[in-house]
């Protein structure tokens, strides 16, 4: 299958290209030139497949062109070695939990995906490939620890100087072996703008081969869609897949994305809610048509704060520009700190059920915005233990904490605080290892020639 530029100045790529690439030419992002309809028996019977066989179904329709079946088959079950399981929160309203990976992140799906199909593509080739990628949160250590250990790639991770939670980044400054830390002086937008300036540098490009595993690569976030086939799959199995709503907690908008190309293969959502946090760019070219971009603030879900979400050229293109039907089946939310604060407590009170802030954005949002006969998830894409000092510090504000009746409740907190699980503990044992830059672009440039 070809591949097309979004900005529509760029040749067409093969598979290989736009995932070693990352980035068009023409500064565009991938976007594949079909999506192709999966047929009415696979929806049928959903139901009855494995995660796994769900997965191999889609990623058949995206890369069976270019990757051997027993070879794509392979990459798909190592990806997904873990559950993304539905949870019933309440009545109607249920939680796609993916969280269950090796970092506890939504990202750890597309990351592993990526790290194997790009070994495959990359393995007969002798220089070394350089991922460049910029990180808010979780996308850094799922990209790492995807990547750890990987002959041939080495992976160089731009963060925001405090910006991110003490454990999200031990995930990714801890590891050594392949993986670098770049603590940079500014937020993620300006992380974001130094890996696609890298990519545009021809200078830099003939030094180093360089490619982005953040939500632009074509092979970070198309994968993400396979949980939503399963997150309907077992919506159906509990008889709540009819009128359908799901609700995604929007940073930079792959994840959103990827389950909008679900829905263009057949998919059967009825629509889907963007909850942002107070970054709400998408949410106000929602209300206006107008899509301005403006500097992001920080806020309690910190792998949100994005002022210029990659994805949304991904999304206007998907609908060929169409404003209309982009509002009538997208609609949005924004969520306040104040109101995530509120949110985690009342719903652990209530429920039983402890979000994580990201996770709280889409609660609230998919709470708020169901109408009378539709059911619905909404994605909680990390666990609470990687925000443990925010969460904890919520919790403890509300002295009727915690809610008793639920049996896994117990295990999520203990004496007013979030258990931190095993293998989040052993990152946070590891020392930290990182280099310091500024937000100008030439340190950037310097420091990467300087390790060749």
């Amino acid at each position: 299958m070809n591949w097309y530029s979004t900005n529509g100045q760029a040749p067409l790529a093969s598979l290989k290209k736009a995932v070693v690439k990352g980035l068009a030419e023409d500064k565009g992002l991938y976007m594949p030139c079909q999506i192709k309809k999966l047929p009415d028996e696979f929806f049928a019977r959903i139901d009855t497949m494995t995660f796994q066989e769900i997965a191999c179904t889609v990623a058949e329709a995206f890369f069976g062109e270019d990757v051997p079946a027993e070879q794509l088959r392979k990459i798909v079950c190592d990806t997904l070695s873990f559950d993304c399981p539905i949870v019933k929160v309440e009545d109607g309203i249920c939680s796609l939990e993916l969280f269950h990976g090796p970092t506890l992140a939504f990202k750890d799906v597309g990351a592993r995906f990526m790290a194997r199909l790009l070994r495959w593509f990359t393995r007969e080739e002798k220089q070394e490939l350089n991922v460049l990628v910029a990180t808010s949160g979780d996308t850094g250590s799922a990209v790492a620890n995807g990547f750890l250990g990987v002959d041939g790639i080495h992976v160089y991770v731009l963060y925001p100087k405090g910006k991110v939670s003490a454990i999200q980044e031990s995930q990714f400054t801890t590891l050594g072996q392949n993986i670098t830390a770049l603590e940079i002086d500014g937020v993620f937008d300006d992380c974001q703008a130094l890996v696609k300036k890298a990519f545009m540098d021809d200078e830099l490009n003939r030094k180093m081969r360089l490619t982005s595993a953040n939500s632009i690569n074509v092979a970070r976030f198309l994968p993400q869609s396979f949980y939503y086939f399963w997150g309907y799959a077992q919506m159906k199995k509990m008889g709540m897949a009819d009128h359908l709503v799901v609700c995604v907690p929007s940073g930079n908008f792959g994840n959103i994305c990827s389950a909008l190309f679900a829905a263009e293969m057949g998919l059967p959502i009825k629509r889907f809610i963007a909850a942002n946090n107070s970054n709400d760019v998408f949410y106000q070219y929602l209300q206006t048509g107008r899509y301005l971009p403006k500097a992001s603030i920080q806020t309690l879900a910190n792998a949100m704060d994005v002022g210029d979400p990659s994805n949304f050229a991904r999304i206007y293109a998907l609908y060929q520009g169409d404003y209309e039907r982009i509002r009538s089946f997208i609609s949005g939310a924004v969520v306040s700190d104040e109101v995530i604060r509120r949110t985690i407590r009342e719903c652990f009170r209530e429920t039983g059920y402890l979000t994580d802030p990201h996770g709280a954005c889409g609660y609230r949002a998919l709470k708020d915005g169901l109408q009378k006969g539709e059911s619905g998830f909404f994605c909680e894409t990390a666990h609470p233990a990687k925000f443990k000092d925010t969460v904890d510090g919520i919790l403890a504000e509300d002295a009727s904490l915690p809610a008793s009746g639920r049996p896994d409740a117990a295990a999520l907190v203990r004496d007013g605080q979030v258990v931190i699980p095993g293998r989040l503990a052993a990152f946070m044992k590891g020392k930290v290892e990182k280099t310091p830059l500024s937000k100008d672009y030439e340190d950037l440039k310097n420091y990467l020639i300087s390790r060749q």
